[in-house]
């Protein structure tokens, strides 16, 4: 699939994005009608056995996106964090690895650092991408809200200067998770022609509400993979405390039925 197709589910209504962790939870997402597929750093930095927070090898990053690319017919969008580097050219470099395997969007984060550092990194990127005759949907985040980075009736303008200076270096999208309350959301979207992406959190207007309101994207983020997390501990320790075999099955999805999602990929 194109970036130029998932641009285009950008355009109208809410792109909802139920963020996978390894190559069976992106194929999953798509036998259930995921019209596109995007990762969740957290989810799969634990899949390999690392911390969040850029310490993921780009070498597993890209083991990873190639996995799940020959799995998936939809788009598939990778979050690479800070892109696994503090220099653009390098971040730029990974990039087009990402999209040569497959990927047509990426998200790219400021954390807690200046706006300077992520539109170096998306200017490089955008670069590098031309010149290699590559399209990718470069989606920004902004952690204004996520960390708190400003006082809280100062966050609306913080996210829109740093939405301007994101677009201005070439980026596609706004992601700015944290952000909750309705008239902020309101704010926002009327403050940048961004199509805006919200994070899944407790209190947030449902699905029907934020399309309303002009949010274009929703992702699940880590909560997925955190709710597969805690599912897989508490039957795993009962299972070790008692030995009891029934729970294990209780809620599974059948064999056959997973094996099939595989067979001709």
């Amino acid at each position: 699939m194109t970036a130029h197709a998932f641009r285009q589910l950008h355009q109208h209504g809410l792109l909802r994005l139920t963020n996978a962790w390894d190559a069976g939870s992106a194929r999953l997402m798509e036998s259930l009608g995921a019209p596109a597929v995007a990762t969740t750093s957290a989810g799969l930095a634990w899949s390999q056995g690392y911390a969040d927070g850029d310490r993921l090898p780009i070498a597993r990053v890209l083991d990873a996106v190639a996995s799940i690319a020959r799995v998936i017919r939809v788009p598939l969008s990778v979050d690479m964090e800070g892109g696994y580097s503090d220099d653009p050219a390098q971040v730029a470099q990974h990039v087009l690895r990402v999209a040569e395997l497959g990927a047509v969007g990426i998200n790219l984060e400021d954390g807690g650092g200046q706006p300077e550092a992520l539109c170096a990194k998306i200017e490089a990127v955008k670069r590098a991408c031309a010149s290699a005759g590559l399209d990718v949907f470069v989606n920004a985040r902004t952690d204004v809200y996520l960390r708190g980075l400003a006082p809280e009736d100062e966050r609306v303008a913080m996210t829109l200067q740093r939405a301007q200076r994101y677009r201005e270096a070439g980026a596609d999208g706004l992601f700015a998770p944290g952000l909750k309350a309705r008239e902020q959301i309101a704010a926002v979207v009327a403050g940048t022609p961004l199509p805006l992406n919200l994070l899944a959190r407790v209190g947030l207007p449902l699905a029907e509400e934020l399309q309303a309101l002009g949010v274009r994207r929703l992702s699940a983020g880590a909560d997925l993979a955190e709710t597969m997390f805690g599912r897989t501990a508490a039957l795993a320790s009962g299972f070790l405390a008692n030995g009891d075999s029934a729970p294990l099955a209780a809620e599974a999805m059948p064999y056959d039925r997973i094996n099939a999602l595989f067979d001709e990929r």
